[in-house]
């Protein structure tokens, strides 16, 4: 049952339900999703705050010397209520703007004369006061349901004194590898072996898009042990990711295995390169279903591109991948195109990208040189040197 990519994401986006809502510290927020509007509770900032540090007066009173009636530092009130004509207060960056003065003079621009009073010796001065509210009014919605949060995120919901903000849940994501060729990255190589890289580099990718990664070891291929281990996963994870054993080989009997435990498959191939044999279903409590091919380079691309907008979306958040504009700095060409295909590429100047060497989709140490991808639509054959390219950012 093979689909095009862009029926591929659409069922798998389809198919993805949020998850229930929870509040946590802010210092565990970082790439959490809000579940709730934030509003404001207070304006921002909540007083007339000076912008440096100088004296504040009264515009109408730069001509003239300046006495000083008060020493204003950020998180102290003013002392004096008001200023009047012919006075100021020294302030520091931060502080409260006394009632009466209408700007600050910046300390570099004044002096103290013989009489110790302040004068002014530029032309003009900004007002270098920002008024109560000038970023935020009290009652304004500020950060909305479903961002994503990030490290300025953070210190906006600090300056909001939401301290426990309202996320959705990060789903768990159990990783399987199979085949009995694999042994653990610390094992020596012998005989027929390599070293298993793919539940490794599985759960990386689904702990930066927010989930809580559990690995399910290595799995020989034994179709009592892959059922064992599928529903052990498929019983403790929201989404179950399984490497290995989806293609059309003797020992690729995973598909058939997921029907066994109960997933509906909603696809069993996809006209993507690398990545054809990616399978993908549902079952009947909530859970989510992938299998991957084996080869490091399509488990990663099958990953960033269906998987990472489903993690995403089952906490609330929809992804849009970046893409940056750049020319094709060598003519790609390939002779078959029912394909729509990734072509790792990198960056040879800042508007410039050429595709890296790339054996094929078991080449994973080629994408430590790549900064993107291009994709090359179905029916596609070559695309030109020089022509405009959409790179999709790799380490996003």
């Amino acid at each position: 049952m093979m689909v095009s990519f862009e029926q591929a994401l659409d069922i798998v986006m389809r198919s993805a339900v949020e998850r229930e809502a929870e509040r946590v510290p802010l210092v565990e927020c970082f790439n959490r999703v809000l579940a709730r509007d934030v509003v404001s509770d207070t304006d921002i900032p909540p007083f007339n705050k000076a912008s440096m540090d100088g004296y504040a007066c009264r515009r109408a009173d730069l001509g003239g010397p300046l006495t000083v009636v008060d020493v204003i530092p950020a998180g102290k009130l003013p002392a004096v209520s008001r200023i009047r004509p012919g006075e100021c207060a020294k302030i520091m960056t931060g502080a409260i703007v006394p009632d009466g003065a209408d700007c600050v003079i910046m300390v570099e621009y004044a002096a103290v004369d013989a009489g110790g009073g302040i004068r002014f010796t530029g032309f003009d001065t900004d007002d270098n006061i920002c008024p109560a509210g000038q970023d935020v009014k009290r009652g304004d919605t500020v950060l909305r349901r479903g961002e994503l949060i990030r490290a300025p995120h953070i210190a906006t919901l600090a300056t909001l004194g939401c301290a426990e903000p309202l996320v959705f849940k990060r789903p768990t994501v159990g990783v399987i590898a199979t085949g009995s060729e694999l042994v653990e990255p610390c094992a020596r190589i012998t005989g027929a072996q390599i070293r298993d890289s793919n539940s490794i580099q599985i759960a990386v990718q689904a702990a930066n898009a927010g989930a809580l990664a559990r690995s399910y070891g290595i799995v020989g291929d034994d179709r009592q042990l892959i059922r064992a281990r599928i529903r052990q996963a498929l019983d403790e994870n929201d989404l179950v990711i399984v490497s290995g054993g989806v293609s059309a080989g003797d020992l690729d009997f995973v598909p058939e295995i997921l029907e066994q435990c109960g997933v509906t498959l909603l696809f069993t191939s996809v006209a993507m390169k690398p990545g054809k044999p990616a399978t993908f279903g549902t079952t009947t409590s909530g859970g989510y279903c992938c299998g991957m091919p084996g080869n490091p380079v399509s488990s990663f691309i099958v990953f960033e591109l269906l998987l990472k907008p489903l993690i995403y979306k089952l906490m609330g958040h929809v992804y849009t991948p970046p893409a940056v504009r750049a020319a094709l700095g060598t003519a790609f060409r390939r002779s078959r195109t029912e394909r729509r295909e990734a072509v790792p590429v990198k960056f040879i100047d800042p508007a410039t990208v050429v595709p890296v060497e790339f054996h094929g989709s078991a080449h994973i140490n080629s994408l430590c040189g790549a900064d993107g991808l291009v994709f090359v639509p179905v029916g596609t054959g070559e695309l030109k040197q020089g022509a405009p390219v959409d790179v999709r950012p790799l380490w996003t």
